[in-house]
């Protein structure tokens, strides 16, 4: 039964992420929408609005949910993994995620409300973070290796400085081009 559970914790996880990638990555298109001519926007807004409220309230956050409770029945079918220090690490970026997946939350319900804080390249920004938690998590549930946590968090701020170099690179290079 332990690996069913597994395999119903895996499926879900990729459907949360995918949905937390494509969700911010929409945020972004939304956000640039507000520079356009007022027709267009009003369009755009509209589309966006629902597919965002579409992806995150029938996608998201469900895999969210159908990912913590597999991960928690998994934990009630082998309750040693409580023993395990690199489960305990690993928790620590679940909470993470799911603080990431709460201020996505609070994102939409601002752009609903025609508020829009985050720029377009700070969301290109916070679009990575989402990648950072999947590289720890995947990583601390593969190699099952709380001792080398220290080596694996100067690896995983070395990972993060690298995508945000690209973010940066990448924004560099749209202003160079004139792409908006």
């Amino acid at each position: 039964m332990y690996f069913y559970i597994k395999a119903i914790h895996i499926i879900f996880v990729v459907s949360w992420m995918a949905g937390l990638f494509y969700g911010v990555r929409l945020f972004i298109y939304h956000t640039e929408a507000q520079d356009k001519p007022e027709v267009e926007r009003n369009i755009l807004t509209v589309e966006y609005e629902r597919i965002e409220r579409r992806l995150w309230n029938i996608i998201a956050t469900p895999a969210m949910i159908m990912t913590l409770l597999a991960g928690i029945w998994m934990v009630f079918l082998d309750s040693s993994l409580l023993q395990q220090n690199w489960l305990m690490v690993k928790l620590c970026f679940v909470v993470g995620l799911v603080g990431y997946h709460l201020i996505c939350t609070n994102m939409i319900e601002q752009m609903r409300q025609g508020i829009f804080k985050w720029t377009s390249f700070q969301l290109r920004l916070w679009n990575e973070v989402a990648t950072i938690f999947l590289f720890a998590i995947v990583f601390l549930a593969v190699l099952k290796s709380a001792v080398d946590w220290i080596y694996g968090m100067l690896g995983l701020i070395a990972f993060a400085m690298i995508i945000m170099s690209a973010v940066k690179l990448y924004k560099n290079y749209r202003v160079k081009r004139g792409i908006k």
